[in-house]
């Protein structure tokens, strides 16, 4: 059974909760930016991702208040001051920028009321967060905003200047993504950690042209037992094995007494492991029961 919903024909917060329920998880940033008169300002945002490398560019999304329509200090501040730095947030510090995204009123510095360390910026007037394990100085290249009522986003394209990288995050001379512990917003009040078994690896065919689903035999295709994501790894390969890699593998203690569907379990399990050649030489054997 699917729901279908109009957009239209439901509240903000209804569908405020709908869409960010639903598009998760997102990274989080931490964009400090000031004012012309220097105050500074830390804001997280989920509302952010990074949109180029070359040129460098990162936007984020200071959405206007469903509740009274407001700005975000951010919003006005970059306005003023087309300058931020965004800062990336891992696990250690989830608490104390969750304290940061109070409303609390314009001039009050977050970097004090969450404890961060204020550390001087380089190319640009804000300063960054010195626990943050990357942060990027940026120059503000435009503010696109989407609506003037309440919940419209306010997109703040971000050009990166300079970037501050803790080297305790670096594994034999590049960035490590199990050090950096990052976290990432989900609905409502939950966050996700994106370390030890949330983390896996699907190996990317940048360089191969992987063969295609619709490359399978019908058999492996239309099995019981594997899934979409064992079907996307299979024809994640470039080629099936060769006849004398099926002969082969037809001969292993492992293979040669097993049924049809045990041997779609077992190739389920090594595939599971890395061992897509293997696996695939196990189905096809399977294919000739």
């Amino acid at each position: 059974m699917i729901k279908t919903v109009d957009p239209n024909q439901i509240s903000q917060p209804e569908l405020h909760n709908i869409m960010l329920t639903a598009v998760a998880p997102r990274p989080i940033c931490f964009a400090s930016t000031v004012d012309k008169e220097g105050n500074v300002n830390l804001s997280p945002f989920s509302f952010f991702n990074v949109f180029s490398s070359n040129p460098p560019v990162m936007v984020f999304s200071p959405s206007r208040s469903g509740r009274d329509n407001s700005l975000k200090h951010t919003h006005e501040n970059v306005k003023e001051v087309p300058e931020v730095v965004i800062n990336i947030v891992n696990h250690d510090m989830v608490e104390q920028m969750s304290l940061s995204s109070t409303a609390y009123d314009k001039g009050v510095n977050e970097f004090v009321k969450a404890g961060f360390t204020q550390v001087p910026s380089e190319k640009v007037r804000p300063p960054r967060v010195g626990e943050a394990p990357v942060s990027f100085e940026c120059s503000v290249m435009e503010v696109i905003e989407l609506a003037q009522t309440p919940g419209a986003g306010n997109l703040i394209m971000a050009k990166v200047e300079l970037i501050h990288i803790n080297e305790a995050y670096f594994t034999n001379g590049v960035l490590d993504t199990e050090k950096l512990d990052l976290v990432g917003r989900m609905g409502g009040s939950w966050y996700i950690r994106a370390s030890k078994d949330a983390l896996f690896e699907i190996p990317k065919p940048l360089r191969t042209k992987g063969m295609g689903v619709d490359a399978l035999p019908q058999g492996i295709k239309e099995s019981e037992v594997l899934t979409g994501n064992n079907l996307g790894r299979l024809g994640n390969m470039e080629q099936l094995p060769s006849q004398e890699d099926v002969t082969h593998i037809s001969q292993d203690p492992e293979v040669k007494t097993l049924s049809k569907i045990e041997l779609h379990h077992l190739a389920q399990r090594i595939l599971e492991e890395g061992n897509t050649h293997r696996a695939m030489s196990i189905l096809l054997h399977a294919e000739t029961l």
